[in-house]
């Protein structure tokens, strides 16, 4: 294994960060003051521990690491590309990681932080006019909003499905990649622009629970940090996992500035076999049969390896005689040809 490598997709955790050189000059950052990492896994541990990643997987991840780039991960559905983040964030120990799933409505705004001023009005009806001091209580950071903090490695961020996206999102990503810091204009045009606000830590990840519920803001679980001047500001430049099923092009300007892996479907049995065994351990002897019928099934169409990886357990576990008839239904084609027969 070459030593320039950090992540190796050993699957084993290990300190190998702690040798990421400084970054080029023109991607540097400065936030202050530095966060530590947060600890705990990656949240996908199972995933995080099964995933075997290609060699250009590793390669790609790596140069992602050293430029401070963001990472675009393109392939068919079923390779993985998801789980690439957290086996990233599981071997190298860098946390928790940051999710933030695309739809074709996802706005930037929605990603880097929430303001809800309608808990506010509501609390202030109560208990009289609201303080200055205490708006950082109506403030929560989305995914991309908490990674861009000023923590002292980087945080992973995975941003599920940007092919979805508006138009627009990938330029507006592009600018805040650039520039490694966003406002938060809630807070910057107060008199003091400091305050103390929620990040997307924490077993709360969701929309804030309306007033009704008669929960205090305070109540709402997740980590807390100052951000001062209105502006948060990285020190160590996230990786951003950025995942594509090339159901969209992307602008010539942002892809010039990821570094970008495709990830293919396994390429023969034997690969399909460890795979298998890999997920299930046990439960996978005597798969050899759908193993084939899964490999001969996708010559003629699109399926994903869970797919197959469903019809394994299923058919381990299920009454019938006709396993083969089940696991046909079970692995239904993605696109391409519905009968095969």
């Amino acid at each position: 294994m070459p030593d320039w490598l950090l992540y190796t997709g050993s699957r084993q955790p290990h300190d190998g960060i702690d040798r990421l050189p400084p970054p080029p000059p023109w991607r540097a950052f400065d936030g202050d003051p530095v966060l530590p990492s947060p600890e705990g896994g990656s949240g996908n541990e199972h995933q995080a521990t099964t995933y075997r990643p290609s060699d250009d997987a590793v390669q790609q991840v790596n140069a992602a690491l050293y430029l401070r780039r963001p990472l675009l991960v393109t392939g068919p559905p079923g390779t993985g590309k998801s789980t690439l983040a957290y086996a990233v964030a599981h071997e190298l120990g860098l946390g928790p990681v940051l999710h933030w799933p695309i739809t074709s409505r996802t706005t930037l705004r929605d990603g880097l932080y929430q303001y809800d001023p309608l808990t506010r009005l509501y609390a202030a009806g109560r208990e009289g006019a609201p303080s200055e001091e205490d708006i950082g209580r109506y403030i929560r950071l989305g995914p991309l909003g908490t990674a861009l903090l000023p923590y002292g490695r980087p945080r992973v961020l995975l941003i599920d499905e940007i092919d979805k996206s508006d138009i627009d999102l990938p330029n507006d990503l592009l600018t805040i990649f650039e520039k490694g810091e966003y406002e938060i204009p809630e807070l910057s045009r107060r008199a003091d622009p400091s305050a103390e606000v929620m990040t997307a830590d924490g077993p709360s990840s969701g929309p804030h629970p309306p007033p009704s519920e008669g929960r205090a803001p305070l109540d709402w679980p997740g980590a807390r940090v100052t951000v001062t001047a209105g502006t948060v500001r990285c020190n160590a430049f996230p990786l951003v996992v950025m995942t594509s099923n090339g159901e969209r092009e992307f602008p010539p300007a942002f892809l010039r500035r990821c570094v970008t892996v495709e990830l293919r479907q396994p390429s023969g049995e034997a690969e399909l076999a460890a795979i298998v065994r890999e997920h299930l351990g046990p439960l996978a002897d005597q798969s050899d049969d759908l193993v084939r019928r899964f490999f001969e099934r996708s010559s003629a169409g699109t399926l994903a390896t869970d797919q197959l990886l469903n019809a394994v357990y299923l058919c381990r576990h299920a009454d019938t005689e006709d396993r083969r008839s089940l696991a046909d239904r079970i692995m239904p084609y993605l696109s391409g040809p519905i009968d095969d027969d």
